[in-house]
């Protein structure tokens, strides 16, 4: 069963249509493969010619940055996840690989420009809260140290915040030894695309990471 992901009041107060796609299932964590990298590189190509000052204008991207600025946040110092990876395109600085479920969740998010998250089961405690960071909270994120992730929207467990649409942490992060997950596509601009957006997911992580017992739900 897909673990259970509440939507906070305090996040739902900012009156933004706010909706979550979940996949959850288990996966086989492993070097990309060539239907991978093709998909990423036609990724690439589409958008090697977008103007970085055009990808704030995507309609689902400028969704995003309407709420952080409804929550007081910048979004041009705190950029969702499928803003950041469009700029590095734009920038010619191309797109990095990690691992096959990683590469899948910038494909999911690339391509529908939502914010898409993952995370290894196994290092979450349920229930799942989408809510708001706290005064003073923090968390070591992937690849960036400590991240301040006060008044910035975060999934929270009954172990503290572990992922956010900006910077996730390395307490969830998946890694080879990760043998379930979750991943979330995060959408600031209501249901419209994260059905499809989902079963993109699903349908890459069914053909290149051995996903099996794979469940779908939406939040709103």
């Amino acid at each position: 069963m897909n673990p259970t992901i509440t939507i906070s009041k305090r996040l739902s107060s900012f009156d933004m249509d706010v909706a979550l796609g979940i996949i959850s299932g288990d996966v086989s964590v492993k070097k990309g493969n060539a239907a991978l990298d093709t998909l990423i590189e036609s990724c690439v190509t589409e958008n090697c010619n977008i103007a970085t000052a055009d990808i704030c204008k995507i309609p689902k991207i400028d969704s995003s940055r309407s709420f952080y600025r409804a929550i007081g946040q910048d979004p041009s110092r705190y950029r969702i996840s499928s803003e950041a990876l469009l700029r590095r395109i734009a920038q010619g600085k191309g797109l990095y690989r990690i691992n096959n479920v990683v590469d899948i969740n910038n494909i999911v998010s690339i391509k529908t420009h939502f914010s898409v998250g993952s995370y290894d089961l196994a290092n979450i405690a349920p229930p799942v809260t989408f809510d708001i960071g706290n005064a003073g909270e923090s968390y070591q994120g992937i690849g960036k140290g400590a991240v301040n992730i006060e008044n910035l929207p975060i999934f929270r467990d009954g172990d503290g915040p572990f992922g956010s649409p900006t910077s996730d942490s390395q307490r969830a992060m998946i890694t080879p030894k990760t043998t379930s997950l979750m991943m979330v596509v995060i959408s600031f601009s209501g249901i419209d695309g994260v059905k499809e957006a989902t079963e993109l997911g699903m349908n890459l992580l069914q053909e290149n990471a051995d996903g099996i017992n794979l469940e779908c739900e939406i939040v709103v």
